[in-house]
């Protein structure tokens, strides 16, 4: 290997640490990541790729993973039969072809970091909101999943049903991922940090492939895209679009996604989506007063409309059906790379969206 060649490859590699450095430094001074970063530098990056990659109709970045997978196997493939044809020098074409993987990791997580990571660092969703996220009761827990399971019972008598009574869109995907953004264009006027011109969500072509790693939906930040598995329950459709819709918006923190999709749900007009932002909230709430109250969770169980029940167990084994080695291997790797992202609570800091949902809950009553 040449000389020269071997000593820009070594510097390539060093765009992982640079990376890595620049989000320790910014999980030291969140301020800075929200005033300086998440408000400015990102919202200019994001809305101007996403004005780019929303002409298409197509997620632009599930078929760049495609390409580059398929691009990475016929690396690979080239470089095994060029081993084999070359007698000599066989190492030196396997540490080129380790340096030029190490080097696309490192800077495809430098870009990475610099075109969306570093939101992972901004202030909190309550301190942004105003809400006070403030240790509560039991009691206080009792009483939002009271609130949302009455709220739940009575928008589910407005939604269509399919033939087995779960609920069925009244439109297709296209339509719904069109309209999500009604939601956020509402909650703006509260919260000006959730407004923005993005483009739409994105169902993905292979959905299947994400419901066998157990995956909702995702966002793309290389492309600034919106992504979401289409072959989950209709239930599941408004609130995860619009969930992968705050990850569009610089709130990086999978907790915080929820509650956004949660509230944006149901400032939307209209009440399918409402109610697909309530049925979430109610999962995490009632998952949650079930840890440490089961007797009251029955009990609060049994005022569930029937309608809604079904739905409940429709996602269930909706989900139960794709579990096994591929879902168990995507929640580790998930699980790692929120941790890598000094997200502690790694997929557990989902349960801190009930703390949102708590304060949320305490200024609504307040106003009222």
């Amino acid at each position: 290997m040449n000389i020269n060649k071997l000593i820009k490859k070594i510097l390539l590699l060093l765009f992982l640490p640079i990376g890595i450095i620049i989000s320790f430094f910014a999980s030291k001074s969140p301020n800075i990541i929200e005033s300086i970063y998440s408000n400015n530098i990102y919202r200019f990056i994001s809305q101007s790729i996403s004005l780019v990659t929303s002409i298409l109709p197509f997620s632009v970045g599930e078929f760049l993973c495609y390409f580059i997978i398929l691009f990475f196997v016929l690396l690979l493939f080239k470089t095994i039969l060029k081993t084999i044809r070359t007698p000599k020098g066989k190492k030196h074409i396997i540490m080129d072809f380790i340096l030029n993987t190490l080097a696309f990791i490192s800077i495809g997580y430098f870009i990475f970091i610099t075109i969306w990571g570093l939101n992972y660092h901004r202030l909190p969703f309550s301190d942004i909101s105003g809400l006070d996220t403030k240790p509560t009761s039991i009691d206080e827990l009792v009483m939002l999943c009271d609130d949302l399971i009455d709220h739940g019972n009575e928008l589910r008598s407005k939604i269509q049903k399919d033939s087995s009574g779960v609920m069925n869109l009244s439109y297709n995907n296209a339509t719904a991922f069109a309209n999500a953004s009604l939601g956020y264009e509402k909650a703006s006027n509260i919260y000006p940090e959730l407004g923005g011109n993005y483009g739409q969500p994105k169902g993905v072509t292979l959905s299947k492939g994400m419901s066998m790693a157990g995956i909702s939906g995702m966002y793309f930040p290389f492309t600034c895209e919106a992504n979401v598995n289409i072959e989950i329950p209709d239930s599941m459709i408004p609130c995860t679009a619009s969930h992968e819709m705050a990850h569009q918006r610089g709130f990086a923190r999978e907790d915080e996604a929820n509650f956004i999709a949660y509230l944006t749900c149901n400032m939307h007009p209209d009440v399918q989506f409402q109610y697909s932002g309530t049925l979430l909230a109610l999962i995490h709430s009632m998952n949650t007063l079930y840890k440490y109250d089961k007797e009251k969770y029955l009990e609060l169980h049994k005022k569930y409309d029937k309608g809604m029940l079904k739905d409940l167990l429709f996602i269930n084994e909706f989900w139960q059906s794709y579990e096994g080695p591929v879902e168990k291997a995507s929640s580790k790797l998930n699980n790692a790379y929120l941790k890598s992202n000094y997200q502690d609570d790694g997929i557990q800091s989902y349960g801190r969206m009930v703390d949102l949902l708590l304060a949320h809950y305490r200024e609504k009553n307040k106003s009222n």
